[in-house]
C-alpha cells in the first residue's frame, strides 16, 4: 500500500530518516542490521511505501525507538512535562536503576536518571554502547567511573565525559551511601 503524503515532514518515513541519521548510521547499516534492502528502507524512509509491523520493529530495535514513538514524531499529542511520578526505573547492573527523562521522540538527546544503591554498580566489567557523547553529573554522593581502564572519584556536582564506545564503569564507592547521577548522551543510545 502506498502512502498519500510521499516524503511527509511528520510521516513515520521522517521519522526513521531522522533517527537514523542522529545515530550516524547510513541505510547500508541498517539494512546490514535488520536484513532488509537499502532500496526498500529508503522507500519506507520517504513514505513511499508502508512497511509492515515486523519491518516497523526490526527498524525500531536498530534505531532504539519504540514503534509508538513513529507516531508521535514532534510530541505534541502529549504534554512537554514529563512527571517524575509517572516514570518508571529500569534496574540494571547491581544495586542500580535507571530512569530516563527525555521523551522517545528526542533523536539528539537523552537523559537519564541513576540511582546507586550502596555499594552498587553499573555491573562487574565495563559496558560500551552506541558511539555517542555521554556526560555523567553527580547529584548526590560519591562514585567512582572507570574510563578506558582509568578512575575518577567524583562527589556531588562533579563530572566526567567521555564517548560511550569508551568502556566505562560506575560504582558507589562508601558503601554505606547511596548515590545519584545524572546522564546526558548525544545522540540518544538507550
Amino acid at each position: 500500500m502506498t502512502n498519500t503524503q510521499p516524503d511527509s515532514p511528520t510521516g513515520v518515513g521522517n521519522r526513521l530518516r531522522r533517527r537514523r541519521r542522529a545515530l550516524r548510521l547510513t541505510l547500508k547499516d541498517v539494512a546490514d542490521r535488520t536484513g532488509l534492502t537499502e532500496g526498500h528502507l529508503s522507500q519506507v524512509e520517504r513514505d513511499q511505501v508502508n512497511a509492515s509491523v515486523r519491518t516497523l520493529q526490526r527498524l525500531c530495535e536498530v534505531l532504539k525507538l519504540s514503534v509508538g514513538d513513529l507516531f508521535d514524531q514532534d510530541g505534541s499529542a502529549a504534554s512537554p512535562v514529563l512527571r517524575f511520578r509517572d516514570t518508571h526505573g529500569m534496574s540494571f547492573g547491581e544495586g542500580a536503576t535507571k530512569i530516563k527523562l527525555t521523551p522517545g521522540a528526542f533523536d539528539h538527546l537523552e537523559v537519564l536518571l541513576g540511582h546507586f544503591a550502596p555499594g552498587g554498580s553499573t555491573g562487574v566489567e565495563p559496558y560500551t554502547h552506541g558511539s555517542s557523547e555521554e556526560l555523567l553529573l553527580v547529584l548526590s554522593g560519591e562514585v567512582e567511573v572507570w574510563v578506558r581502564e582509568q578512575s575518577h572519584r567524583l562527589s556531588a556536582f562533579d563530572s566526567i565525559h567521555y564517548l560511550s564506545s569508551d568502556p566505562h564503569r560506575v560504582v558507589e564507592v562508601t558503601g554505606t551511601e547511596e548515590a545519584r547521577v545524572l546522564w546526558a548522551i548525544a545522540p540518544p543510545t538507550y
